[in-house]
Order: C-alpha cells, then sequence, then structure tokens
C-alpha cells in the first residue's frame, strides 16, 4: 500500500504562510477601490457592473454595494433584484437577530485564523440599512405594503441590536418616516402620525417631523397634541387639505469605512499580535441639501432622518469587546502553535516564520458597506393643485397630504 508521505513541519508553514500572502490579504478597501471610485464620480452602472463581476467575494456586499449602485442610478428593478440577494446572504444572521441574543453571542464568539476568512452578513446597522433601502425602492415603485414590510424589519433588526447590546441608539428614523409614507399613500394619517411621534421621541427628523405633528394633530382632530406641538414648535405650515406634497429622500455623502487598529506585542519567545477595526467619519462634499421649487423662490432645508455613520460607529463600539476577546483568543492560539513548532525544530528560520505567520493572519476584517450614505436627510413641499414643479434628476414622489 503506497503512502503519501508527510509534509515536514517547514513545507507545511511555509504553505500556510503563502496562503495567508494571497488574495485573502488584500483588505476589503483594496479590493473595492475602483468600484468605489467610480460610484464617487457618479458612473453608477460602472460601479454596479465591478461590485457585482465575483471579485469583492462576498455575497452580502457584492449585492448590497451593487443595489446601492443601481437604486442611486435610479434603476430601482436593478437595485431590488440586487438587494433582495443582499438579504439572502444575510437571512441566517437576520434569523438569529430576531430569535433573540444568545444566536447572535454564539456568532460572535465563532474563532477564524481572522476576521476576514470568516462569512460575511453585515454588520446590525447594515442590516437595518438593507431593509431601508429595499423600502426606498418600493416607495420609488408606489407599493407601499411592500414598503411597511421592509419598515417594520428595520424596527425589528433595530430592536434586536438594541436589545443585545443593552443600548438605545436613537436611530431607525429612515425606517419610521418609510412607514409614515406608506400609511399616508394609504390614507391612514393616524398611523403615520404615530411613526412621526416616534421619530420626535428619538430627536430625529427636525422641521419635518415638526410640520408633520401640526398638521397631522390639527386633521386627527387631537386638539391636546396640537396645543403641545404649536407650544414646542410654533404655528407650522398649515396647507389646504387637498394640496399634494413632493418628498425629496436623499443619502448626502459617503458612509464610514473601516481602518485596522493593531498591536504587536514582543513577549518571551515571539510576537503577540492583537487586531480591531474602527470606523472614520465618512467624508460629504456639502453639509445641507435644499429642495427648491416656484423658480426658486421657495426652498425647504431637508433635515436628517439617519445619520448613518454614527450609527455605524457606535455599533461597532457595542461589538469591538467581542471582536476583541476573539482576537485575544486567537493570538493566545497562535502563540501556541508557533511554541509548538519552536520546540519540535530548533531552525532558527522556523522561530521567525512561526512569528510573521501570528503577524501575517491576524487582521482586523475592514469589510463595510461603503456606498451607503453618510447620513439619510428628507425635505417635504407642499403645491397648489396643478401647480408645476421641477423635481430636478430625482423620482418624484406624490403624497396625499
Amino acid at each position: 500500500m503506497n503512502r503519501r508521505p508527510a509534509l515536514s513541519v517547514p513545507l507545511a508553514l511555509s504553505l500556510v504562510l503563502a496562503g495567508t500572502a494571497g488574495p485573502s490579504c488584500q483588505t476589503y478597501n483594496d479590493r473595492v477601490r475602483a468600484p468605489v471610485r467610480a460610484f464617487e464620480n457618479g458612473n453608477f452602472e460602472r460601479a454596479e457592473a465591478l461590485f457585482a463581476d465575483g471579485s469583492v467575494h462576498s455575497p452580502f456586499l457584492e449585492s448590497a454595494e451593487a443595489g446601492m449602485s443601481a437604486m442611486v442610478g435610479g434603476n430601482f428593478e436593478a437595485a431590488l433584484e440586487h438587494l433582495h440577494r443582499a438579504e439572502a446572504a444575510a437571512r441566517d444572521a437576520e434569523d438569529r437577530a430576531v430569535l433573540g441574543g444568545e444566536a447572535l453571542v454564539e456568532s460572535l464568539l465563532t474563532l477564524a485564523i481572522n476576521e476576514s476568512q470568516a462569512t460575511y452578513e453585515g454588520e446590525g446597522y447594515e442590516r437595518v440599512m438593507l431593509h431601508a433601502a429595499l423600502g426606498l425602492c418600493y416607495l420609488t415603485r408606489g407599493n407601499p405594503d411592500s414598503v411597511l414590510v421592509e419598515a417594520r424589519r428595520v424596527d425589528e433588526l433595530l430592536t434586536s441590536e438594541e436589545r443585545l447590546y443593552e443600548t438605545e441608539y436613537r436611530a431607525g428614523g429612515i425606517g419610521h418616516l418609510l412607514s409614515a409614507l406608506a400609511y399616508e399613500l394609504m390614507g391612514q394619517p393616524g398611523e403615520a402620525y404615530i411613526d412621526y411621534v416616534r421619530m420626535h421621541d428619538k430627536g430625529l427628523g427636525g422641521e419635518l417631523v415638526r410640520s408633520a405633528l401640526v398638521r397631522l394633530a390639527r386633521r386627527l382632530g387631537r386638539s391636546e397634541d396640537l396645543d403641545r406641538w404649536l407650544a414646542e414648535f410654533g404655528a407650522g405650515e398649515s396647507p389646504p387639505p387637498d394640496w399634494p406634497s413632493v418628498m425629496l429622500v436623499a443619502g448626502v455623502g459617503m458612509g464610514p469605512a473601516k481602518r485596522e487598529i493593531r498591536i504587536d506585542v514582543p513577549v518571551k519567545g515571539g510576537v503577540f499580535s492583537w487586531a480591531v477595526p474602527q470606523f472614520d467619519e465618512g467624508s460629504s462634499p456639502t453639509a445641507s441639501l435644499d429642495l427648491v421649487f416656484n423658480g426658486g423662490d421657495a426652498r425647504i432645508r431637508a433635515s436628517t432622518v439617519e445619520d448613518v455613520a454614527v450609527v455605524a460607529a457606535r455599533n461597532l463600539e457595542d461589538r469591538i469587546a467581542w471582536l476583541a476577546v476573539r482576537s485575544a483568543a486567537r493570538g493566545l492560539l497562535k502563540r501556541e502553535i508557533a511554541d509548538n513548532l519552536k520546540k519540535n525544530d530548533d531552525t532558527e528560520w522556523i522561530g521567525y516564520a512561526a512569528d510573521i505567520f501570528t503577524i501575517a493572519t491576524e487582521r482586523a476584517d475592514l469589510r463595510a458597506w461603503r456606498t451607503l450614505p453618510q447620513r439619510w436627510v428628507a425635505a417635504r413641499a407642499f403645491v397648489p393643485p396643478g401647480e408645476a414643479f421641477d423635481a430636478g434628476p430625482w423620482p418624484t414622489i406624490w403624497v396625499p397630504s
């Protein structure tokens, strides 16, 4: 019987090191540099194609990135296809989130050689944003029932993240706004009013929410609420009930990217490596966005309904303890492997190679949904029936008052 010869320790270690020097060593930011640049330059079709070509090496991210590129480019049918593929890639994580904290904690404790080699199912905030993006697509297609399905999923997933980390993000404004608009499209102002109240309680939506609360409290005959809002906000806008409105919902800037924080600590006989990710603040070419109409004579400043960069940073901060524990555990395991190699082979280069292996394989996971906006903003203008309205290059969503 022929036996396959066993690999020598030096050869086995060389193969492992060769593997760590391959494509997997490229960070996510390296892999998406070209499509992100195309997206930033407004070439959304090219960005969509580059993200979807398989080079991203993550079913969730390639579909989410391609979907956002298609959505911003106005191809909502393609966006829905991509985003639903991202939803399928994240389904297990979403199911664990809805089931409760124990299932999520189990996944947070899973070890790999490094974080980037584990299947990426999206950060908690990214799965929330995925359903917000789906809701926006359905809103442009005039499908309020589907908008409500996505808005409820936004709320479910956000609630599960807050429960897991025992915190309150004061987020979910984009989901509440989508829900409110869907209810208004369906002629249910009372349900919409509840969503606007929730946005107000979270400190989201600014003038958009304030005017909606006054308008709907007056329309619904909620005199006590109306007195409260008038005292808090002033008289505000009071359009006639037959005036339609136009909504602008826009993503401003580019969302945050991750960078690595690492520490390589010399210890007796070698090196101990520890690495975790950290978000930057994202980037934005403008501090505000206005809805301009009536030939430029009227202008409404868009209000922030979701600060994606802030929520992303807080969500990662809540996870960082788990990531640090996993990194430390991997560091100890690799240190033990290196020590055993040195005991079994006193060749000097084995010690150096073992340390290189420890350093090279401990990398922070820099994968993140890069085409998310830095923040979501919205503005609403009421116009007389029959009046021309120049909505610019964006899709126009007419909502009954």
